[in-house]
Protein backbone atom coordinates (compact mmCIF):
# COMPACT_ATOMS: atom_id res chain seq x y z
CA UNK A 1 0.00 0.00 0.00
CA UNK A 2 1.21 3.62 -1.28
CA UNK A 3 1.52 6.35 1.33
CA UNK A 4 3.33 8.87 2.61
CA UNK A 5 4.82 10.08 5.69
CA UNK A 6 5.00 14.10 6.36
CA UNK A 7 5.13 16.55 8.87
CA UNK A 8 1.81 17.25 10.06
CA UNK A 9 0.71 20.99 9.79
CA UNK A 10 -1.61 23.02 9.83
CA UNK A 11 -3.90 21.09 13.02
CA UNK A 12 -7.37 20.21 11.44
CA UNK A 13 -9.88 19.39 13.50
CA UNK A 14 -12.03 18.05 10.14
CA UNK A 15 -8.87 15.60 10.09
CA UNK A 16 -8.33 14.63 13.23
CA UNK A 17 -10.92 14.09 15.15
CA UNK A 18 -12.16 11.71 12.70
CA UNK A 19 -8.89 9.68 13.45
CA UNK A 20 -9.56 9.58 16.73
CA UNK A 21 -12.79 8.97 16.87
CA UNK A 22 -11.74 5.98 14.48
CA UNK A 23 -9.75 4.90 17.21
CA UNK A 24 -12.14 5.37 19.83
CA UNK A 25 -10.05 7.67 21.53
CA UNK A 26 -13.18 9.90 23.17
CA UNK A 27 -11.42 11.48 25.62
CA UNK A 28 -9.43 13.66 22.66
CA UNK A 29 -12.59 14.11 20.81
CA UNK A 30 -14.94 14.71 23.93
CA UNK A 31 -12.02 18.10 24.47
CA UNK A 32 -11.44 19.23 21.28
CA UNK A 33 -9.85 22.70 22.14
CA UNK A 34 -7.62 20.81 24.53
CA UNK A 35 -6.60 18.70 21.60
CA UNK A 36 -6.08 21.66 18.72
CA UNK A 37 -3.86 23.07 21.84
CA UNK A 38 -1.73 19.86 22.50
CA UNK A 39 -1.52 19.65 18.66
CA UNK A 40 0.12 23.32 18.37
CA UNK A 41 2.71 22.65 21.71
CA UNK A 42 4.03 19.56 20.60
CA UNK A 43 7.55 18.66 20.03
CA UNK A 44 7.01 17.00 16.61
CA UNK A 45 3.67 16.04 14.78
CA UNK A 46 4.28 13.37 11.45
CA UNK A 47 1.29 12.28 9.64
CA UNK A 48 0.58 9.48 7.11
CA UNK A 49 -1.53 10.69 3.88
CA UNK A 50 -2.75 7.84 1.35
CA UNK A 51 -2.88 10.20 -1.45
CA UNK A 52 -4.89 13.04 0.61
CA UNK A 53 -6.67 11.04 3.45
CA UNK A 54 -5.44 11.00 6.53
CA UNK A 55 -4.93 7.61 8.01
CA UNK A 56 -2.25 8.01 10.41
CA UNK A 57 -0.32 10.51 12.92
CA UNK A 58 2.29 10.44 15.70
CA UNK A 59 2.76 13.06 18.37
CA UNK A 60 5.87 13.51 20.52
CA UNK A 61 6.47 15.93 23.60
CA UNK A 62 9.92 17.15 24.94
CA UNK A 63 12.86 18.91 24.60
CA UNK A 64 13.87 16.82 22.01
CA UNK A 65 17.54 16.54 23.26
CA UNK A 66 17.49 14.42 26.76
CA UNK A 67 13.94 13.05 26.25
CA UNK A 68 10.98 12.56 23.78
CA UNK A 69 7.89 11.29 24.87
CA UNK A 70 5.85 10.19 22.18
CA UNK A 71 2.63 11.33 23.32
CA UNK A 72 -0.41 9.73 20.04
CA UNK A 73 0.31 6.81 18.08
CA UNK A 74 -2.96 5.92 16.13
CA UNK A 75 -3.78 4.66 12.73
CA UNK A 76 -7.56 4.14 11.33
CA UNK A 77 -8.40 0.84 11.83
CA UNK A 78 -8.93 0.19 7.62
CA UNK A 79 -5.32 0.78 7.72
CA UNK A 80 -3.83 -1.04 10.44
CA UNK A 81 -1.69 -3.95 10.13
CA UNK A 82 -0.13 -2.68 6.66
CA UNK A 83 3.39 -1.06 8.17
CA UNK A 84 1.90 2.32 8.97
CA UNK A 85 2.15 2.72 12.35
CA UNK A 86 6.07 1.30 12.65
CA UNK A 87 6.72 3.70 9.80
CA UNK A 88 5.37 6.87 11.45
CA UNK A 89 7.47 5.81 14.67
CA UNK A 90 10.80 5.23 12.82
CA UNK A 91 10.33 8.31 11.07
CA UNK A 92 10.03 10.11 14.61
CA UNK A 93 12.73 8.34 15.90
CA UNK A 94 14.85 8.73 12.79
CA UNK A 95 14.99 12.53 13.75
CA UNK A 96 15.61 12.10 17.33
CA UNK A 97 18.47 9.50 16.74
CA UNK A 98 20.85 11.32 19.37
CA UNK A 99 18.33 12.43 21.98
CA UNK A 100 19.14 10.14 24.96
CA UNK A 101 15.68 8.77 26.14
CA UNK A 102 12.64 8.48 23.84
CA UNK A 103 9.12 7.39 26.24
CA UNK A 104 6.09 6.21 25.86
CA UNK A 105 3.23 4.73 27.63
CA UNK A 106 0.66 2.36 26.03
CA UNK A 107 -2.28 0.06 27.12
CA UNK A 108 -1.46 -3.25 29.00
CA UNK A 109 -2.60 -5.27 25.62
CA UNK A 110 -0.25 -7.99 24.00
CA UNK A 111 -0.93 -6.53 20.80
CA UNK A 112 0.74 -3.04 21.95
CA UNK A 113 3.63 -4.82 23.68
CA UNK A 114 4.30 -6.86 20.71
CA UNK A 115 4.11 -4.06 18.22
CA UNK A 116 6.50 -2.02 20.83
CA UNK A 117 8.93 -4.86 21.58
CA UNK A 118 9.54 -5.36 17.67
CA UNK A 119 10.46 -1.78 17.47
CA UNK A 120 13.60 -1.55 19.96
CA UNK A 121 11.65 -0.39 22.56
CA UNK A 122 11.20 -2.41 26.32
CA UNK A 123 9.00 -2.09 29.45
CA UNK A 124 10.47 0.05 32.30
CA UNK A 125 10.18 -2.58 34.57
CA UNK A 126 13.28 -4.70 32.46
CA UNK A 127 15.73 -1.69 33.30
CA UNK A 128 14.78 -1.51 36.78
CA UNK A 129 12.24 1.64 36.37
CA UNK A 130 8.83 2.08 37.52
CA UNK A 131 6.38 4.80 35.71
CA UNK A 132 4.24 6.60 37.77
CA UNK A 133 1.19 8.80 36.56
CA UNK A 134 -0.48 11.55 38.25
CA UNK A 135 -4.56 11.20 37.30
Amino acid sequence: MEYKITEYKPYSSEEILPLYAAVGWTNYTDRSEMLRKAYENSLCTLAAYAGDRLIGIIRAVGDGHSVVFVQDLLVDPAYQRRGIGTGLLQALINRYLDVYQIQLMTDDTAKAAAFYRANSFVAVEEIGCRAFIRV
